[in-house]
């Protein structure tokens, strides 16, 4: 019973929810072999595998059976700590982020900010960072967990890698040339830096599709139709990473901020930007 201390179930729930103990391994703030380290010791402990290793994780059925009770576990500590810290925290918070950023750095933080401070409503602006940087001037939103463009200045959380993604089926596409590309649309930082690199490379392409919308852009790309330039976070687990192995060029990092508006000076945009600071950073 010891095995199942609420720290390793993190860990467990972190393992399953983005299919790799690399990525987990962030999410919790500890070293991959620390993850792996614990992970293996509780199955030692249950005498039972609870992941299939392979190119991607996934818990077998029983890390299933384990992880709805990890959830709930961590679930009561969250609520217990919200009942007794800071139980009179209410209002509404209004963020903007980004479409990649949406899918992949900010889903656990808002569940878990949720579960601490459940009287107060948070609303989700998805919109690319050079269209939230107004929005933060003229206070429609409180906090924005964007890439720093023009016009929109933060606190700095951390460099988030850029990486060339392609379809596991796609057969070599990134020889193609012109190489097709699907990219967000101009304005965009991550576009810019690919195709910044693709031109010192003297690399020539063509853009294949344009999207404000991460999904559309990934469907391309699961198609088998363009290779695009992605933030590594949001990269889906099962798609293919290319880079100068591949003969394809190294993208620059994006910075990723955190901005408040004047009006987000009030203990929920306070406690949620502290949140969202320590969890990424």
């Amino acid at each position: 019973m010891k095995a199942l201390d609420l720290d390793v179930l993190t860990m467990l729930v972190a393992v399953a929810d983005t299919s790799s103990f690399s990525r987990a391994a962030q999410v919790v703030h500890r070293s991959q072999s620390a993850v792996s380290m614990q992970i293996k010791a509780l199955e030692l402990a249950l005498g039972k595998p609870l992941f299939v290793r392979a190119r991607s994780v996934a818990p077998t059925q029983d890390g299933e059976v384990l992880l709805g009770f990890a959830r709930r576990m961590l679930a009561l500590r969250d609520e217990a700590w919200a009942a007794v810290v800071r139980p009179d925290v209410t209002g509404r918070v209004v963020i903007g982020v980004p479409d990649d950023y949406a899918s992949s750095l900010l889903p656990a933080i808002l569940k878990k900010f949720s579960a601490t401070y459940p009287k107060v409503e948070i609303q989700v602006i998805g919109l690319p960072s050079v269209a939230l940087a107004p929005m933060v001037r003229d206070g429609s939103v409180d906090l924005v967990c964007a890439t720093r463009v023009k016009g929109l200045s933060g606190e700095f959380i951390r460099h988030e890698p850029m990486v060339w993604a392609a379809a596991p089926s796609a057969d070599g596409i990134w020889r193609e040339r012109p190489l097709p590309i699907a990219v967000f649309l101009p304005g965009s930082v991550a576009r810019e830096n690919a195709i910044r690199s693709l031109e010192r490379a003297k690399i020539t392409y063509r853009t294949s599709y344009e999207s404000p919308s991460l999904l559309g852009l990934l469907s391309m790309v699961e198609a088998g139709l363009a290779v695009a330039p992605l933030a590594r976070c949001a990269v889906p687990p099962h798609f293919t990473l290319l880079g100068q192995a591949q003969g394809l060029p190294e993208i620059a990092a994006l910075e990723v901020i955190l901005a408040r508006s004047a009006a987000s000076r009030r203990p929920p945009c306070d406690f949620l930007a502290e949140q969202i600071v320590s969890e990424l950073r």
